[in-house]
């Protein structure tokens, strides 16, 4: 690795960014395995992270590297890893439970409450040089799956979990609140679990433009009218008779959730994807009425990355359709300011030492621009 950089892109505090090259970490475990990070996109969290300096009670207190979306290539490993080699190329967890709590034993790891989660207080994250995680952690990219697409594995992993969460079964009508890269990938995940009916609800006709091309089997344009009406016009444009098999709210914002409650069928299943305001008005009333089963969804879980890569390699979601661009590592702030002006679905930043940032259109498609100012009106945001 002589010559090689572990140049870092790190958050100082709200709106203070640098770069500063920090040493090659090493292994911490004869488990571990070093990576260099080829690919990083960008989360809805690393953009709250680098305005404000907090979500909720996580708040950036000392300098930290941003990123947490990535994929890389092996170049060390443990005594003890068998599964992987130098040079093998992976798709990076960025979180590792303690697996010995009763949650982590119980098969939900994601909920444990002593998680090392990259770019979450105090934690570093992955827009790095090179990073060190257990190889448990990584997962082989087959070789018909890109690097570049490798580092789009994150944000399907969180919508395979809450499609899994919604327990979407064949034949199904699946109605996603919102189309940003979360909720258009929980529409190309529902239609692969085998949901006839995929309708995904936006307030920017240019995004669902672009839902109706990449999963969607149907669109609705939310409209500035209560719930109940929406619920009502939504479901008659998708024709979904008495309503909706499941609803996912990928937004956040608490018209779409409250409208969500009244398109769901009787009986039907609804889950929380979606972060926005902490607490909100909730049609309880109807959730009870109707005995909707409702679920929260957080992150990931056990199977949820290996599903996430099979679903790209057999070609059941283009991930690189999502993609704008891929910038260079020292044009990161840019990418975050693209970011955080809608003019992109995804961007990718190459790792300091990536030589090619070619392979995908670096120029904004009007198809693919997310009005952030618009949904900043409804107040919602998408965990990924």
């Amino acid at each position: 690795m002589e010559g090689a950089s572990n140049l870092s892109f790190i958050l100082n505090k709200p709106n203070d960014v640098s770069f500063a090259e920090k040493p090659i970490p090493s292994l911490q475990s004869p488990h571990d395995v070093l990576v260099a990070v080829n690919y990083t996109g960008i989360c809805g969290s690393d953009v709250h992270y680098w305005l404000h300096g907090a979500i909720g009670h996580f708040v950036v207190k000392d300098p930290m590297v941003l990123g947490h979306e990535s994929a890389g290539t092996v170049v060390e490993v443990g005594s003890a890893v068998k599964d992987l080699k130098k040079g093998d190329r992976i798709a990076l967890e960025p979180g590792y439970p303690c697996r010995r709590c009763e949650t982590c034993l119980g098969g939900r790891y994601n909920l444990c409450h002593d998680m090392v989660f990259a770019a979450t207080p105090p934690y570093d994250g992955t827009l790095t040089g090179f990073w060190v995680a257990p190889h448990d952690f990584c997962y082989k990219l087959p070789d018909n799956v890109s690097l570049q697409e490798g580092a789009l594995i994150e944000p399907l992993a969180v919508a395979v979990h809450i499609t899994k969460q919604a327990r979407v079964q064949p034949g199904q009508s699946v109605v996603v609140m919102g189309a940003g890269p979360v909720g258009l990938l929980c529409a190309a995940v529902a239609k692969s679990f085998g949901a006839t009916k995929v309708v995904s609800v936006d307030i920017v006709q240019s995004k669902l433009d672009f839902a109706k091309d990449f999963a969607a089997t149907h669109t609705y344009l939310s409209q500035r009218v209560s719930p109940e009406e929406n619920a009502r016009q939504l479901i008659a444009a998708a024709g979904l008779g008495a309503g909706a098999d499941v609803v996912i709210d990928a937004s956040g914002a608490e018209p779409s959730i409250q409208a969500a409650l009244h398109v769901v069928r009787m009986g039907g299943t609804y889950v929380q994807g979606g972060m926005g305001k902490a607490d909100i008005t909730f049609p309880i009333m109807a959730l009870c009425l109707k005995e909707v089963t409702a679920r929260g969804s957080f992150r990931y879980g056990s199977g949820d990355y290996k599903l996430a890569i099979d679903l790209v390699a057999a070609g059941k979601v283009d991930v690189k359709k999502l993609v704008n661009g891929v910038v260079a590592f020292k044009d990161a702030e840019e990418a975050f300011k693209k970011v955080k002006e809608g003019q992109v679905i995804k961007i990718l930043i190459a790792g300091p030492n990536e030589k090619d940032v070619g392979g995908m259109d670096t120029s904004v498609d009007e198809a693919k621009v997310q009005t952030a100012e618009k949904a900043k009106e409804e107040g919602g945001a998408t965990c990924c």
